[in-house]
């Protein structure tokens, strides 16, 4: 009899187990919208006479609380002035009320830091409010209103100004982030809500080098006929089966001095054959650049490239690029070339017009805004002292354990406004544990960073570090780290701590 029941409690608990590995995660909707906005900053009086307004544009993605109430970050660079090279990054909260069925108004905060090109903006960090009447089109929706910019730490930029803005709205599917790695068939995907057409996105990480062909070279540093090395990650999303969207961010980390960054937005054209192994892609992207000593007058650029890829396992295909980068006043010129990895994915559906899969796997994703702390940052000039940056990085999880990131940062307090970085790495995360909520990691990040007079050299660092993270929420974490930051070449090295919060979900993957 005892041997009875615990096969039959042996069996109960399999099929129990089996039951909830088997189950198809639930299909949630994030409501959420990309935002582009420009506005003119006067300027105050300083080595530049009768100096014009700062163009400043900026890139945004928000997220939904509920109806009416928002957050998400943005990033934004100087399009028109003198300030090329001139970039921030941030926070936005908001409120959006509906006046009818077309108008409404939006009033929001954006908090941030940054700067560069030898802008007064003190330590970096800045406030943006604003308060913008709009109108809803269904498909995208313009605004503008007033807005009020200040780099309150010791800078000398503040003031008010008109501002415009274009909203699109960018919903997405996902899952719970618990949900990563389980592996489910396409039979068992198409009896669900996951049941729909996918969508193609990528992830390249690469290096570019520019062949400087024209710039305004100063008495300090000849930067005509150099080679800029830059590391950085591009982030494609397909709008048919052929044209896709790119967001793409590089850094400097060696052949001029430190500083070096631009941020491109654009669209391209991507082909395929030899049963889609080879892809050409043509993309054009517009944005801006600057800093580490390049002149590059307002800030805005072009980016005509041309790439070839070549898969080499699964979704992973390897990446060659020839193109040009340069200001459409051709002050600054380059020929550009260079190489990555990009990754695929079909995501949030179980077909893709005449293809079928096999199967889908989650994958999870983690968005971590966070405050770094330099303990004693070292400066080319000025007194050493600690410096703080506002920090955005991007996890993508290899399995359950490994991950892939991608880090921007930019200083908001300690006298280094200017101070920028963009870093790639790798972590190792474990399985929750002690109550279940509490997860530990290390990761080691390294990239391109310069600016703001803090001692990085050509710009090359490295920052490996060690952290915990609570679980608050199905999708919200405290996460803290302390670690080392150390420049190749320059006379930064000492120990961080940061503190954030991390936003995480996973998303279909069919294969």
């Amino acid at each position: 009899m005892k041997n009875s029941i615990v096969c039959m409690l042996f069996v109960f608990c399999s099929c129990f187990l089996s039951a909830q590995t088997n189950t198809i995660p639930e299909k949630r909707t994030q409501k959420a919208f990309a935002k582009i906005d420009f506005l003119s900053i006067p300027m105050p009086e300083t080595t530049f006479l009768n100096e014009p307004n700062m163009g400043f544009s900026g890139i945004h993605y928000n997220l939904f609380l509920n109806e009416s109430f928002y957050t998400g970050i943005g990033i934004y660079g100087s399009v028109s002035g003198k300030r090329g090279g001139f970039f921030t990054l941030g926070v936005n909260a908001g409120f959006k009320k509906y006046i009818g069925d077309e108008f409404y108004l939006d009033t929001g905060f954006h908090f941030g830091g940054g700067g560069g090109a030898g802008a007064p903006d003190g330590g970096g960090a800045f406030i943006l409010p604003h308060l913008n009447l709009g109108y809803d089109f269904t498909h995208f929706s313009l605004n503008t209103g007033w807005s009020y910019i200040n780099f309150f730490d010791e800078g000398l930029i503040k003031g008010n100004q008109i501002n415009v803005a274009l909203e699109i709205p960018l919903d997405f599917h996902y899952s719970n982030y618990t949900n990563r790695e389980q592996t489910f068939s396409s039979e068992k995907l198409n009896n669900s809500t996951w049941k729909q057409k996918t969508k193609k996105t990528s992830f390249l990480v690469h290096f570019n080098n520019l062949k400087v062909n024209k710039a305004k070279n100063n008495p300090a540093e000849i930067i005509e006929g150099k080679t800029i090395r830059l590391a950085g990650f591009e982030f494609a999303n397909y709008l048919s089966k052929n044209w896709f969207a790119f967001l793409k961010v590089d850094g400097a980390y060696s052949g001029i001095r430190a500083g070096y960054m631009d941020v491109f937005f654009g669209g391209g054209y991507h082909f395929s054959f030899n049963n889609n192994s080879t892809n050409i892609l043509g993309k054009f992207g517009i944005g801006a650049g600057g800093g580490g000593g390049v002149d590059s007058d307002g800030g805005f650029m072009l980016y005509p490239d041309l790439s070839i890829e070549q898969k080499i396992f699964n979704n992973i295909y390897i990446s060659v690029n020839k193109g040009f980068l340069l200001t459409p006043s051709r002050l600054f010129s380059t020929s550009t070339f260079g190489f990555g990895v990009k990754y695929y994915l079909e995501r949030n559906g179980t077909f893709k017009n005449e293809n079928t899969f096999a199967q889908g796997k989650f994958k999870g994703i983690s968005v971590i805004l966070k405050q770094d702390w330099y303990l004693d940052a070292e400066r080319m000039e000025n007194p050493t002292e600690d410096m703080h940056q506002i920090s955005l990085q991007i996890h993508l999880d290899v399995n359950r354990h490994l991950y892939l990131a991608g880090q921007t940062s930019f200083a908001n307090f300690g006298n280094a406004g200017a101070y920028a970085e963009g870093l790639i790495g790798v972590g190792i995360q474990t399985n929750k544990l002690l109550n279940t909520n509490t997860t530990f990691f290390t990761q080691v990040i390294a990239g391109a960073a310069g600016g703001g007079n803090i001692s990085t050299g050509e710009g090359l660092i490295i920052k490996p570090s060690m952290g915990v993270a609570y679980q608050l929420h199905k999708t919200l974490s405290l996460r803290t780290a302390v670690g080392y930051v150390k420049a190749k070449g320059g006379e930064l090295s000492n120990p961080f701590l940061n503190f954030g919060i991390k936003y995480h979900f996973s998303i279909l993957n069919m294969k």
